[in-house]
């Protein structure tokens, strides 16, 4: 194992679980810290640099969904997995809607968790973008950098999305004036890591209409019955128009 490999955080207050996981973590090459709390979740981020958050929803001082939504309120952009015994799909949506960039629940396999978190950690970046590339794409008077993961609104101020909203946001960038559909983008923004549920895209579409305050005359993002989605405007990028 490298200084470089990743490090991965599981916090979870099962012993068992946090020992098998552990060893199950660093054996496929990650480096690996270990919080049984929402206390030592933050004394780990505070002392050491995380590259995934893999993060139980019950805690014994309190709740991994809350904990999920306080950091994404406090800009924290780290990966965050959640696991939860609850399989209701109001309670993956929750998880979705806070800012959790993928949902697995109890019990799993481990091998599981770990190409979920290879999918997280490749869609966050951690595998270089390729040399064609585009540097930047503008789009009714916003700028995504996909090599900063950025976006910059009309006004110039910084939009935060989380990992999943910018994977699928750069998905229709990539595609403008294409029909997209659920099944489509899921394969797109998570390649064949993904579960199947499609609900989470309506999820993440919602919020990335919210943030980029898609709500006026002209929408940038549409719905297409029976068909999926739409980016219904045109995208210039400093390699051409797209």
């Amino acid at each position: 194992m490298t200084s470089t490999a990743p490090r991965i955080l599981v916090v979870d207050d099962d012993p068992e679980i946090r020992k098998l996981l552990a060893r199950y973590v660093e054996g496929q090459g990650f480096r690996v810290l270990l919080a049984a709390s929402c206390r030592e979740l933050r004394d780990q981020l505070a002392a050491h640099h995380v590259d995934l958050v893999v993060l139980d929803v019950m805690l014994p001082d309190g709740s991994g969904l809350d904990m999920c939504r306080d950091l994404r309120a406090e800009r924290s952009n780290v990966p965050i997995i959640l696991l939860t015994a609850l399989k209701e799909d109001v309670d993956r949506i929750i998880g979705l809607e806070i800012g959790a960039d993928d949902y697995l629940g109890k019990p799993f396999n481990p091998r599981e968790l770990i190409a979920r978190v290879r999918a997280v950690l490749r869609r966050r970046g951690e595998t270089p973008p390729p040399p064609s590339e585009a540097k930047a794409y503008r789009f009714e008077g916003f700028t995504a950098d996909p090599q900063t993961r950025q976006v910059v609104g009309p006004d110039g101020g910084d939009i935060e999305l989380t990992g999943g909203e910018f994977d699928l946001l750069k998905t229709f960038l990539d595609r403008p004036g294409r029909v997209l559909s659920r099944d489509q983008l899921l394969d797109l923004t998570r390649g064949h890591d993904g579960d199947g549920f499609d609900r989470s895209i309506d999820v993440l579409v919602s919020r990335l209409r919210r943030k980029l305050g898609d709500g006026g005359a002209t929408k940038l993002l549409k719905t297409v019955r029976n068909g999926g989605y739409q980016l219904a405007v045109k995208v210039d990028t400093e390699n051409g128009a797209a």
